[in-house]
């Protein structure tokens, strides 16, 4: 399966109003969630899990306090970031609701 391309400036900014609550750095994005306690904090890691491997794509997942997990996704192996971070984004969004 090939890797999908890196977004053009003008795609990423469009990308980013569909996900106004992401930031982005240019070669990742970056989202904190505030859960309601540890385990729902514990309890949406594994979904994103299930959802990461699913899509063969990883992000970095930090849990800290008691019930904050920051996650930043970028396409590694291309060096920034592709439809494929922008689509993973949007299915931690939906989970989240």
């Amino acid at each position: 399966m090939s890797r999908p391309e890196l977004l053009s400036q003008d795609a990423l900014r469009h990308h980013l109003i569909l996900l106004p609550t992401w930031e982005s750095d240019g070669t990742t994005i970056r989202k904190t969630f505030v859960l309601q306690n540890f385990v729902s904090a514990i309890g949406f890691v594994n979904a994103i899990a299930i959802i990461a491997e699913t899509m063969d794509h990883h992000p970095d997942i930090r849990i800290y306090g008691w019930n904050k997990v920051d996650i930043a996704i970028s396409t590694h192996d291309q060096g920034g970031l592709t439809e494929l971070d922008m689509d993973l984004a949007s299915k931690i969004d939906a989970i989240s609701l």
